[in-house]
């Protein structure tokens, strides 16, 4: 081998554990977002309906209820996106200098957009799809019992 190939193969592994580095960054970051949105979509959900004699703010949960499954969904997708670039990285860095430090969420949603699920797929995951139907069931039982008492 040449020196040049050697330094080559040196200066690619370096740049593979910062990229590597960087989107696990990255992907612990949209899991602590998913965590923090559940968090907030539960308070908030509980704080609508404990809103005694309305009615209404028992329907008025269904707003930030949607809006944290969208926002979940969101960031999951994301969040898979980057995972599909630290396996990408991980089989062709080393032979490849394509995409360089490139963790631009539209870069990665061009390369990789295909072979993660749309944002309406991602928000039917069997984890999101668990999470907020059961959300869901506490607004409606909450205006089913509200509805019966009125």
């Amino acid at each position: 081998m040449r020196e040049s190939e050697v330094m080559d193969e040196k200066v690619l592994r370096e740049f593979l554990f910062k990229e590597v580095e960087l989107a696990q960054n990255a992907i612990e970051r949209m899991g602590n977002n998913s965590f923090l949105i559940k968090g907030a979509a539960i308070t908030l959900v509980a704080a609508s309906l404990l809103i005694e004699g309305k009615l209404c703010a028992s329907f008025v949960a269904l707003l930030p209820w949607f809006m944290f499954w969208y926002l979940d969904a969101y960031f999951l997708r994301i969040e898979r996106l980057y995972r599909k670039l630290y396996s990408w990285l991980a089989a062709n860095r080393l032979t490849s200098e394509e995409f360089l430090l490139d963790m631009d969420r539209n870069s990665l949603e061009k390369r990789f957009g295909k072979d993660v699920d749309c944002l309406s797929q991602t928000m039917f995951s069997k984890t999101l799809i668990i999470f907020y139907s059961m959300l869901l069931i506490m607004i409606l039982l909450s205006i089913l019992v509200q509805g019966l008492v009125l």
